[in-house]
């Protein structure tokens, strides 16, 4: 075995310790790299999480912050041209929010000028599209040139674009699918918890059509007896047996449902008699009240009026008279309704024992509903 002399020993020595040098400047230069990408991210979610209508934060403070943020990071001399256009495309994004354009439109093209294609300018550019069908154009477009979304970052991102167009679109099917496509990607998950009112809201108007009465009544959080009508006139045929085909105002529909007993007197189900005053159209319709008028329109399709004693005459013959419906006892008139509701899956039961009758139902509930009956 050969033996290495002292010198040879000093040369290993000083090879080792150059060897280290360069290990620990890479390491630097790898440790500001990795901090700049985790700063640039922290600021992607900082700029996404303002597009969340739920936000309940001062979205002004919130914009100012990521202003500072942007500034700072622009000071470090990066070389790395794609980072900076990103800062600049997330210029933009905050220009948009507070409705300055024309800066926006500077920021796109400097993002443009520095890494061209870079998604986040992509994105910019997508938004800054003022035509709602060349922005879905200019989407499918790009779509086509990412590839499929499911380990793609820029394609499920362009998906969330889309989604966001086909809800202006009032294409709520589509939308849905959109953002469905695109929460199944590689996405940070601040994109999940930002886009996910949009998803609920476009899974819940997926079934409308695009008429402007629909869509106003399916963006509220309740329903008045008047809006129930309008979306059973508009979207199903479940009221033909009063319309007969005819235009009939809400107002008409809502007094001949009253004179047939469609629509109770009150929608307090803890009560056994009637007051002596009817309701109005006007007055908001609980889960109790919707499962009334939903039956009833059930047993009127099927040319059926047995099934609205059902229930409580089956229940009636036995001895221990015990609902399955914890918050509904089996003598309120509104046993086979809602009973009936349930089974039929036209409506549920929120934790799975209780009913909660005097709940303000949901516009998706109730057309839901309607279109099962249909």
């Amino acid at each position: 075995m050969k033996k290495i002399n002292g010198a040879g020993i000093a040369f290993i020595v000083i090879g080792l310790l150059v060897s280290c040098q360069s290990l620990g400047k890479d390491l630097f230069i790898n440790t500001s790299e990795g901090k700049r990408r985790a700063n640039l991210a922290e600021l992607e979610r900082a700029v996404v999480a303002l597009d969340n209508p739920e936000s309940p934060s001062d979205i002004r403070q919130n914009i100012a912050a990521a202003r500072k943020t942007i500034t700072e990071m622009e000071k470090e001399s990066a070389a790395d041209t794609e980072y900076t256009a990103a800062l600049a495309a997330f210029s933009g994004r905050l220009s948009l929010l507070e409705g300055k354009s024309s800066d926006a439109l500077r920021d796109l093209r400097r993002a443009h000028s520095l890494s061209p294609g870079n998604i986040q300018e992509r994105i910019l550019a997508i938004r800054l599209e003022r035509d709602t069908q060349k922005r879905l154009e200019i989407i499918d477009r790009e779509l086509k040139l990412e590839g499929p979304a499911a380990n793609n970052t820029g394609a499920a991102l362009l998906q969330i674009e889309r989604g966001r167009t086909l809800m202006d679109l009032l294409r709520f099917s589509e939308a849905a699918g959109a953002f469905d496509t695109a929460f199944a990607g590689d996405l940070d998950s601040i994109y999940r918890e930002t886009y996910r009112v949009y998803r609920e809201k476009a899974w819940e108007l997926r079934d409308t059509g695009s008429g402007t009465d629909t869509i106003d009544i399916m963006t509220k959080p309740d329903i008045t007896w008047k809006d129930f009508i309008t979306l059973a006139k508009k979207e199903t045929q479940v009221l033909r047996f009063i319309t007969a085909g005819r235009d009939m105002s809400e107002a008409e529909i809502f007094r001949n449902l009253q004179d047939r007993s469609f629509i109770p007197y009150t929608q307090d189900a803890a009560l056994s008699e009637w007051p002596a005053a009817g309701p109005d159209m006007n007055e908001k319709v609980t889960r109790a009240g919707a499962a009334w008028l939903l039956w009833r329109l059930y047993a009127e399709n099927r040319a059926d009026r047995g099934l609205l004693s059902r229930y409580s005459a089956r229940y009636a013959s036995r001895p221990n008279q015990r609902s399955p419906i914890a918050d509904i006892h089996v003598l309120s008139p509104f046993f086979d309704s809602i009973l009936g509701c349930v089974e039929s899956e036209f409506m549920s039961l929120p934790d799975g024992k209780n009913f909660n009758p005097g709940e303000l139902v949901r516009p998706a509930e109730i057309l839901a509903g309607i279109k099962k009956i249909n």
